[in-house]
């Protein structure tokens, strides 16, 4: 059967379905390490929110909607992150309920250590191909993807949640 639905898109929908499934099967495993501690792309995406989070100061809520995940999720993977030493909890000073995460400095060396590596095997071979493309289609690649995403019933159901809860 021909799916003609997708028309001339197929090449890009499969590519991306090709992407999101080997990713999916990879991404709560902890098959990394720095200085013998396991992690996982899950917590390294955390990780890295949190320390672009220093500048933005978004509430713990934002953060988790940014990744496009369940705020008990968020909170499981501080918890993980925590118990590894990589984050520190603490409540924000005049309200309890607003939890303040900070990237410790062994969070800090394993997040180098990580962006170099996937930056070298990775993420380079795509940019490569990225820098042929003229900053305004990429602009509209990104677009497009975020549209596919918005679609998602999943993504419904995130912003809903979201839009329940201002901050913890």
């Amino acid at each position: 059967m021909k799916l003609e639905w997708m028309g001339e898109y197929r090449d890009v929908v499969e590519a991306l379905i090709h992407y999101c499934n080997i990713y999916a099967g990879a991404y709560k495993l902890e098959k990394q390490q720095f200085q013998g501690i396991p992690y996982s792309y899950a917590q390294i995406q955390v990780l890295e929110y949190l320390l672009e989070n220093e500048e933005r100061g978004d509430h713990m809520s934002a953060i988790a909607s940014r990744l496009g995940i369940s705020r008990s999720n968020f909170t499981k993977i501080v918890n993980r992150l925590e118990s590894k030493g990589l984050v520190e909890k603490r409540s924000r000073p005049g309200n309890r309920k607003e939890l303040l995460v900070t990237v410790r400095p062994l969070g800090r060396l394993l997040y180098e250590d990580y962006a170099r590596e996937i930056l070298r095997w990775h993420f380079a071979p795509m940019f490569d191909e990225l820098a042929q493309v003229p900053p305004e289609q990429r602009e509209h690649m990104s677009k497009a993807l975020l549209a596919a995403m918005q679609g998602s019933a999943y993504w419904s159901q995130m912003r809903a949640k979201a839009d329940d809860s201002a901050a913890y």
